[in-house]
């Protein structure tokens, strides 16, 4: 395996570089001592005399990509107040200058079809995200699907809430994908469960249930959230968004993003993560197409034993949307049959998630 050093300090206390990711470090003032036979720099500035030593030894180098509005090499995952840096809640217009509405202007002024060097930044870009995410994640998380068009003043917002409540309170890490309606609620309930007066935020936040499509809508969405949510030692609320559909904004209630260029990437990458289980509210074309590419996964067992599919709502499960019966009719005689439930219970729901996690 790799070693990676992303500090100075790393790279410091480092004594070979065989090998070695070194990514958006300014090594022209640096002593580099050691072989450096098959490194990688990512984003590094490098001296003269450094990079003929990289070269001579066989390194690779990429250099910093310039005019885009990102972080190509990126380290981390992304937060709220990074995305949102600069928003100012007085003026929601505002949010128009954020990092994360710029760099959604910038990809869609690319198109479908970016040119080779911009499409090699979005997926390097994106190969870093997940990087970050691998090391972020613990345990089994569990991952809540459901619409994105819930208003905040909606029952069904509400009802979300209070699942991401009993989810915080069991002690749950959970994945949504990053967006509004459910995506956001769920989240919300989570950092809400260990203290917070749910009924005084839903009051507040109500003012704002939506958002249009100008940026705004968008501001006044995003201001009416309260700044003073709880947060722990460890993220316990991991947004996974795509500014392929960047025209919705992340929410403001997940402690970290992991956000992508590729809806494709992130997709699967949110499905294959959620190595605790998944969550199915109500939810439509999206919510169902999750549901059959979770299950490909649990039938074939193709990123590991099958996990719990939790279909909340039995009456929309089974008949508005009659997605659970064929999903259980298929799961007949094979591992996933037994991981899979269709209830109105969210104890029932927890037992099972609980019962997985313990195994």
């Amino acid at each position: 395996m790799r070693t990676e050093i992303s500090d100075l300090d790393q790279l410091r206390a480092a004594t070979d570089l065989r090998g070695a990711v070194l990514t958006g470090l300014d090594l022209t003032g640096e002593d580099v001592r050691g072989p450096l036979d098959g490194a990688l720099f990512l984003g590094c500035l490098l001296s003269p005399a450094l990079q003929r030593r990289a070269e001579a030894a066989g390194a690779l180098t990429f250099p910093a990509i310039p005019d885009v509005p990102y972080d190509v090499y990126r380290t981390r995952l992304y937060t709220p107040a990074e995305l949102f840096a600069g928003f100012d809640p007085t003026t929601p217009a505002s949010y128009a200058d954020t990092p994360d509405a710029r760099i959604y202007r910038h990809s869609r002024r690319l198109g479908k079809h970016p040119d080779p060097l911009h499409a090699l930044a979005e997926r390097l870009h994106d190969h870093a995200i997940t990087e970050a995410l691998d090391e972020v994640l613990t345990g089994k998380p569990v991952a809540v699907m459901g619409g994105h068009a819930l208003g905040r003043d909606s029952a069904g917002y509400r009802a979300a809430v209070d699942l991401g409540v009993a989810l915080g309170r069991a002690g749950l890490t959970v994945l949504t994908g990053g967006g509004p309606g459910a995506m956001e609620a769920v989240p919300l309930g989570v950092r809400l469960a260990d203290g917070g007066d749910v009924a005084d935020v839903l009051g507040r936040i109500s003012a704002a249930p939506g958002f249009g499509g100008d940026d705004e809508s968008i501001g006044r969405w995003l201001a009416a959230f309260p700044t003073d949510l709880p947060s722990g030692p460890a993220p316990r609320t991991i947004g996974i968004p795509t500014w392929f559909y960047g025209h919705e904004p992340p929410n403001p209630a997940c402690e970290l993003h992991a956000k992508y260029f590729a809806n494709s990437v992130r997709e699967e990458g949110l499905l294959t993560v959620a190595t605790g289980g998944i969550v199915y509210t109500p939810g439509k074309a999206g919510t169902v197409q999750e549901v059959f590419q979770d299950f490909c996964q649990n039938y074939y067992g193709s990123v590991g034993p099958a996990a719990p599919m939790v279909f909340l709502g039995k009456d929309f499960w089974l008949n508005e949307v009659p997605a659970a019966p064929l999903v259980q009719q298929l799961a007949r005689g094979r591992d996933a049959e037994r991981w899979i439930v269709v209830t109105d219970d969210v104890e029932e729901a927890l037992a099972m998630l609980q019962e997985y996690q313990e195994g």
